[in-house]
Order: structure tokens, then C-alpha cells, then sequence
């Protein structure tokens, strides 16, 4: 498909898919990637990490979790690949389960760096505005990117809070209590998420043991979910999954 890109607006690894010709999802290929930077890939048991890379002179080994879903092991492999490329300096990194997730991508730190890199890789920013163009921020548009893209629908979600230009959260829930969010450059600045899932909610239920399911979207006060001003007249669109035991993925956007 033709696309009139501003390459000069890309980030560097929106640059190098483009420079190898990725112009649709099922182009993006990270093991032909990996082999081209001279680096072999292993799926493998690993205990005490995620994924590791090990470099020789010009040569890595990365070696991915096997037992990990595909989702993680992409994005896993993608964070590897970004240490090989950016962080020249070091011989070896292994990762942890918690320091791979598009979730960390924003501090500053080698880890978090490799994670913005890593999702860049996987969701190029390019690729997902032209599939997302024209549609809302939800968890039901986070799903066919997840399918599409071949990622986890929490990676897609965040994907899309980064682009939107909707005011919109996305919040994460363990046990009806609040793990971290992400709002959308638009959103309220003053607005305080709070700490406690509504426990009206089907997100509520699925927090202590109910169906991961997709609920359908909903509508309710702003104000069970933010504190600020003006939120007691405002109205949210929420969204919710179960993602694990007890987590619970809630998408939200101010609709007035």
C-alpha cells in the first residue's frame, strides 16, 4: 500500500521498519531483524528473567522465555533488540519480567528506554494511525490492534492513549486497587485517578475472580473514577478486561 510518510518525523526505529519496506503489520518481522543487526534468537526455558542478550563483538545471542505468550515473547525480543542497538556500551543485559512492558516505557532509565524503543517496534506509530484513523480510543479498537499487530492488548491500549488525541486513560486494577495508568496528552492535568475500581463496576467483579472478559462500553460519572474540578458534571465511556488473576484493564474517555 503506498504511504506518504515524513521519514524525518520518525523515531529511530519507526526508521529502520520503514527502511526495510514495513508498510503494513504483517511486515514486521523481528527475527529478520535481529539477523540483520548479526544477532541469533533462541526461545528457551529461563529462570530469573524474561529474556537476555548477550554481545560479542558484533554478535548477540538473544535468548526469549518460551513459555511466555506470543505477545510477551515479541515485545520481550523487541526490548533486546533495542539494547543491542542503543546500548553499545554493555556486553549483556538480563530482564526481568518487570523491567519489559510498554507500561515502563516513559521514566528515564536504560530499561525504560529500551521498552520506548521496543514499542516502536512492535506498534510503529506510522502502522497504527493509519489502522486506528477515524475510530475512538476503547478497548474493542486496543483489541484489533492487539490481533492485527500480533501484541498484547495492554500494549495497544497504551499505543493508543500515546496517539489519541481524545481525552482518555487507561488504568490497571489488582484487587479492586489501582496498579498504575497512563492519561492521553489531552487529558485533564488536575485530574487525580483514584485509587479505588468503582465497585458498581463489571470491573469490579472481574477484579476478585470474575470472567476475563471485554466488556461492552459503558457510560457513567466521571467523578467515580477522577477527582477534579468540573468531574461531578462530567461524564465518562469506560471499557474493561480481565488481563490476569485479580488485573483488571480499564480504557476510559471524557465524552462531555
Amino acid at each position: 500500500m503506498p504511504m506518504n510518510i515524513d521519514t524525518a518525523r520518525l523515531s529511530d526505529p519507526e526508521k529502520l521498519l520503514f527502511s526495510c519496506g514495513v508498510t503494513s503489520p504483517s511486515h514486521i518481522d523481528l527475527e529478520a531483524i535481529a539477523a540483520h543487526h548479526n544477532v541469533d534468537v533462541v526461545y528457551r526455558q529461563l529462570d530469573g528473567c524474561e529474556a537476555r542478550m548477550v554481545r560479542s563483538a558484533d554478535r548477540a545471542v538473544i535468548s526469549v522465555n518460551a513459555s511466555a505468550n506470543t505477545g510477551r515473547k515479541r515485545f520481550s525480543l523487541a526490548h533486546e533488540i533495542a539494547h543491542f542497538i542503543c546500548d553499545k556500551g554493555r556486553t549483556a543485559f538480563s530482564c526481568a519480567s518487570s523491567d519489559i512492558g510498554p507500561q515502563n516505557a516513559s521514566a528515564k532509565s536504560v530499561e525504560t528506554s529500551a521498552n520506548a524503543y521496543a514499542s516502536q517496534l512492535v506498534l510503529p506509530s506510522y502502522l497504527v494511525r493509519q489502522e486506528s484513523v477515524g475510530r475512538p480510543a476503547s478497548l474493542t479498537e486496543a483489541n484489533h490492534i492487539h490481533d492485527i499487530f500480533d501484541v498484547s492488548i495492554t500494549a495497544a491500549a497504551l499505543k493508543l492513549i500515546f496517539l489519541t488525541q481524545e481525552q482518555a486513560c487507561v488504568i490497571v486494577h489488582s484487587r479492586g486497587q489501582m496498579r498504575w495508568f497512563r492519561k492521553s496528552l489531552t487529558f485533564p492535568v488536575d485530574a487525580y485517578v483514584l485509587p479505588e475500581l468503582p465497585s458498581e463496576t463489571e470491573a469490579f467483579t472481574m477484579s476478585f475472580g470474575g470472567a476475563r472478559r471485554l466488556t461492552p462500553a459503558r457510560r457513567g460519572p466521571a467523578d467515580r473514577w477522577f477527582s477534579a474540578s468540573g468531574m461531578s458534571i462530567r461524564e465518562v465511556e469506560h471499557q474493561s478486561l480481565g488481563i490476569a488473576d485479580g488485573e483488571v484493564l480499564t480504557m476510559l474517555r471524557l465524552t462531555r
